[in-house]
C-alpha cells in the first residue's frame, strides 16, 4: 500500500512541475546553507581528544587577584613560579608544561639558509598523555626531562621538509643556533582546535614543526613566542626577574583517571594557593580552576562566534524555507480537493489521506536533499568568504553530513506536510460531491 500511495505522490508531483521546483529549490537551499555552516561550527566546536578529555585537565591558580584578574576568573595559564611548584609536588600520574617557541632550523651538515620553525617547549609526559602518535622513533623520559637532554621530536611535515621523509631518529638538526639528537618523528597529528595551546593562540593555525624539552628551553632562555600576560607596574631587566614575576605564560596539563583523583588535585591546588597566601604572596583567598578539555575551551571561548552567527542565520533561513514550503504544500494539496472528496466518498479513511500526502512530502524532501547535497558540495569551496582559511579547512563533506543532509530534509518535508495534510484529510467527501 505504501508502495501505490508513494506511486500517487510521484505522479502528483510530476502533474505540476513547477510548483514541485519551487518547493524542491525551497528545501535545497535551506538544507544546504544549514549544512555547510554545521560542517564548519561541527569542526571547531567538537571534542578534540574524544578518547581522553575527561581525564586531561588544566589547573588555574590566581596570582593576580581581585583588582587584576578576568572577572574573578584565574588567569588560563600559570607563572614560572607557580608552574614549578605545581611540577615538583607532582600529585597527577602524568603532568607537562608547554610553551610555544621559534628558533631558526637547519639540518646538520646542510647547505642553505636556516629556516624559522615554530614548535612547543614540552615535557616528555606530553606525547602519552596527549596521545602522540608515532611514525619513527618515540618521545623522551622523564630522566631526560631532569638532565635537560638536547633531544627533539619533529613532526611529520618538517620532517618531510628537513629530511625528505626519511627516518630521521638519530640525526641531529640545528635549531637556534644549538645541535639537537632526534629522538622521534610524530605522524601527522594537528587537534582542531589545538586544544593544549588554546590559552595562548587561536587554536586552528598549522601543525607546529617539532617538540623540544622544556628544561633545556629555559636553561638556554628562550622566551615565548606566545602569550605572555601581565600585571601591575612591573619593573624587571632580565631573565630571571621575568621568571619571578608574575607574568602568565606556561599552559600546564595534568591527566587525572578517576574522580577521586580530581577531587584531590582540586584540594591540593587550593591548599597550595592557601600556602601562598599565608606566606604573603598572595594577598587574596584561594581562588583556583581545574577544568577538564571541554570546560577550558568553552572558558577561552575558543569557538570562532562567527561560527555561531552564521548557523543561527542559516537555520532561521531554513526556518523562512520550510514556512514557504508549506505554504507550497497547502495549495498543492487544497486544489485537489476534488480527488480527496471522491477518495473518501469511495472508502478512503483519513489516516490513508494522511500517509499519501505525507509520503508525497517526503519525495520532496529526497529531492530537496540530493539538491542541497550538491549545493553543499559547491558550498565548501565558498567557505572561505565567511571564514579564516584555517577554520574553513576544517570543513568537509562527509558520510555523516551526506546523512545528515538528507535526513534533515526528509524530516522537514514531512514536518511542513503535517498541517497541509490534516487539512486536506478534513475535506468532505458530501461538500466536495455536491459542488462538482
Amino acid at each position: 500500500m505504501i508502495a501505490y500511495y508513494l506511486q500517487l505522490g510521484l505522479r502528483s508531483l510530476r502533474r505540476n512541475p513547477m510548483l514541485t521546483a519551487l518547493m524542491v529549490m525551497a528545501i535545497g537551499f535551506g538544507v544546504a546553507a544549514s549544512m555547510i555552516t554545521y560542517s564548519v561550527f561541527r569542526a571547531v566546536s567538537d571534542d578534540p581528544i574524544p578518547n581522553k578529555s575527561s581525564q586531561l585537565f588544566a589547573p588555574q591558580v590566581d596570582s593576580w587577584g581581585p583588582q587584576q584578574n578576568e572577572k574573578g576568573e584565574p588567569p588560563g595559564a600559570l607563572n614560572y613560579v607557580d608552574a614549578m611548584a605545581l611540577m615538583r609536588a607532582h600529585k597527577a600520574s602524568r603532568q607537562t608544561l608547554i610553551y610555544p617557541v621559534m628558533l631558526s632550523a637547519l639540518a646538520q651538515n646542510a647547505d642553505g639558509v636556516p629556516s624559522s620553525a615554530s614548535g612547543y617547549g614540552v615535557t616528555g609526559d606530553f606525547f602519552p598523555m596527549f596521545e602522540v602518535p608515532f611514525l619513527y622513533g618515540s618521545g623522551w623520559n622523564a630522566d631526560e626531562d631532569d638532565h635537560r637532554a638536547a633531544d627533539v621530536v619533529l613532526t611529520q611535515e618538517f620532517n618531510q621538509r628537513m629530511f625528505g621523509g626519511a627516518n630521521s631518529v638519530g640525526k641531529e638538526i640545528m635549531l637556534g643556533n644549538n645541535a639537537y639528537r632526534i629522538v622521534g618523528v610524530a605522524r601527522h597529528w594537528n587537534p582542531a582546535p589545538r586544544f593544549y595551546a588554546a590559552w595562548g593562540e587561536d587554536g586552528f593555525s598549522e601543525s607546529p614543526d617539532f617538540y623540544v624539552l622544556l628544561n633545556r628551553m629555559l636553561d638556554l632562555h628562550v622566551d615565548s613566542s606566545g602569550r605572555n600576560s601581565c600585571r601591575g607596574n612591573l619593573t624587571f631587566t632580565g631573565w630571571d626577574q621575568w621568571l619571578q614575576s608574575n607574568c602568565v605564560w606556561l599552559m600546564p596539563w595534568v591527566e587525572l583517571n578517576t574522580a577521586k583523583d580530581v577531587e584531590q588535585y582540586r584540594q591540593f591546588l587550593t591548599s597550595y594557593a592557601t600556602d601562598q597566601q599565608h606566606a604573603g604572596r598572595f594577598g587574596w583567598p584561594a581562588n583556583i580552576r581545574l577544568l577538564d578539555v571541554m570546560e577550558f575551551l568553552t572558558q577561552q571561548n575558543v569557538v570562532p562566534p562567527e561560527s555561531r552567527i552564521s548557523l543561527i542565520v542559516a537555520l532561521c533561513f531554513f526556518l523562512i524555507c520550510l514556512v514557504n514550503t508549506i505554504g507550497l504544500l497547502l495549495a498543492k494539496f487544497m486544489r485537489r480537493a476534488g480527488e480527496i472528496g471522491v477518495r473518501r466518498a469511495l472508502g478512503a479513511t483519513r489516516r490513508e489521506i494522511y500517509t499519501q500526502y505525507l509520503l508525497e512530502a517526503a519525495s520532496v524532501g529526497i529531492a530537496g536533499g540530493l539538491l542541497g547535497l550538491l549545493l553543499t558540495a559547491i558550498g565548501m569551496s565558498a567557505v572561505t568568504l565567511l571564514f579564516d582559511e584555517e577554520i574553513a579547512q576544517l570543513a568537509h563533506l562527509d558520510l555523516s553530513l551526506v546523512a545528515l543532509t538528507l535526513l534533515m530534509s526528509v524530516l522537514a518535508a514531512v514536518a511542513a506536510a503535517f498541517y497541509p495534510a490534516w487539512r486536506a484529510a478534513q475535506v468532505q467527501p458530501a461538500w466536495q460531491l455536491k459542488s462538482n
